[in-house]
């Protein structure tokens, strides 16, 4: 590997989109020396670090949103991106700029062992560990209140757990992805969700399944710290009110606390409310740790109008988004998320006829994903279409499996741009459009509006 001459920003995000071809996944032992090498850009910023397989990004979200009420200084490294690789890393409720994205690129582009990797040798950094080490140098920089770090894939051995200290570990709702990585049970994927908990740190968990509540108890029981479950019982649907849900939250200190969030997906209820107990758990982390010490900031205080205001105002693009008038795009990309678009959906008091537009990537257990759709029997009409990741589901598998399965008509389209037009062009009155079965869809329709636009 040679070193280039990088001095734009477009050469910069053109280098770490081709990473993947040349690298592989590292350590957490090299990911570690590498952050240290950086000059430990971690050390002294106040992390909440959010592991899982379904909400992360929303419940990310909501943590921000809330600390914002709370008129504290946010920053947020999340994943993946839907248009902008800029989305990824956010600072006070803004994409860092180009020139910043820049800067923090060449910090870690220079500090490479350039010639053990001419040799042959040496260490880099895979795609998302350098976007992580970028988003640590900014966000030390920058120095905010708090900074959110959302794992990728997995935890245990993901980039982000290469941190060297957490105010607070939280673990959202977990189910069968990635088994070929994480592990084929629920155990064993909790077992490596489990893997961001920190020794003396509280973790606060997403308690929906006997197996993966006692893994983190387990877990955090070993390492002496304090484990908060959520469940189903801590939280209750009031009502759907003008593309809002109303919902009552059974807070730590305020009994049940009326909120209203804006979406029509029901589960945002757990996300939001597996936010605001963590920042709870947080705030009384604090309290007790200026007792014994000086901090550097003020403990953190909550009331009810802060969650109020919190969760009202909070936005998360791609889950469950009104994208166009009675157009919505959801990032449901396994079993999982399509079980809880599927619930929304059922529950969200449309009259009219519903027709989904579904994509999705071959690794993805589409079969299923498929089945689970059309036996819901929510939608009129069914479109599919082929991606441009070359992870693509190709048409003809996803035909082959509506072929075995229901007697629905559905259209196929080459591409996410001739179907959305179609539909779009062709859609009757009182007809809502859905688009769901992976992240990439919704990027590409993003994209598409956007330009449109």
């Amino acid at each position: 590997m040679k070193k280039k001459q990088i001095t734009t920003y477009d050469q910069a995000v053109a280098y770490i989109m081709n990473t993947p071809k040349f690298t592989t996944k590292n350590t957490m032992e090299d990911t570690r020396a590498f952050l240290h090498a950086l000059g430990g850009p971690d050390r002294g910023l106040s992390i909440i670090h959010v592991a899982g397989t379904n909400g992360k990004g929303s419940v990310c979200a909501y943590l921000r949103s809330v600390l914002e009420a709370a008129g504290r200084s946010v920053a947020v490294f999340t994943s993946p991106h839907l248009v902008d690789i800029r989305e990824r890393i956010v600072i006070r409720g803004e994409m860092i700029s180009k020139e910043a994205f820049l800067t923090a690129f060449l910090q870690i582009y220079e500090a490479l062992d350039w010639q053990a990797l001419e040799a042959g040798g040496g260490y880099h950094p895979t795609f998302f560990e350098y976007l992580f080490f970028m988003a640590m140098l900014v966000f030390a920089e920058e120095r905010p209140d708090y900074c959110i770090l959302e794992t990728g894939m997995g935890g245990r051995l993901d980039a982000t757990n290469a941190v060297s200290h957490k105010e607070i570990a939280v673990i959202t709702h977990i189910s069968l992805d990635h088994v070929e990585y994480l592990g084929h049970t629920l155990g064993a994927i909790a077992g490596e969700k489990a893997g961001i908990i920190q020794r003396g740190v509280p973790v606060v968990y997403a308690d929906t399944c006997q197996e993966v509540g006692q893994v983190i108890r387990d877990r955090a029981y070993f390492l002496s710290s304090e484990a908060y479950p959520l469940s189903k019982t801590d939280y209750s649907f009031s009502k759907n009110s003008d593309k809002n849900i109303d919902f009552s939250y059974i807070s730590r200190y305020y009994g049940s606390v009326s909120l209203r969030i804006p979406t029509i997906a029901g589960y945002q209820m757990e996300n939001c409310s597996l936010a605001l107990r963590t920042l709870e758990v947080l705030a009384e982390r604090e309290v007790r740790m200026a007792e014994k010490m000086a901090l550097r900031k003020a403990p953190l205080q909550l009331t009810q109008e802060m969650l109020k205001i919190g969760a009202a105002s909070c936005f998360w693009p791609g889950r469950m988004e009104e994208v166009l008038p009675e157009v919505y795009v959801d990032g449901a990309h396994n079993e999982d998320g399509i079980r809880a678009f599927l619930e929304s959906v059922a529950a969200d008091g449309h009259k009219g006829g519903r027709h989904l537009l579904f994509g999705v990537v071959q690794d993805k257990d589409y079969p299923d994903m498929l089945h689970r759709i059309v036996k819901s029997g929510l939608f009129d009409r069914l479109s599919i279409t082929h991606l441009k990741s070359d992870r693509t589901a190709s048409l003809d598998k996803l035909e082959q499996v509506l072929a075995a399965c229901c007697a629905l008509p559905a259209a196929e389209y080459a591409s996410v741009t001739e179907a959305l037009e179609t539909i779009l062009a062709e859609r009757e009155p009182e007809t809502r459009i859905y688009i769901a079965g992976s992240l990439y869809l919704v990027g590409e329709v993003k994209a598409k509006l956007q330009y449109r636009r």
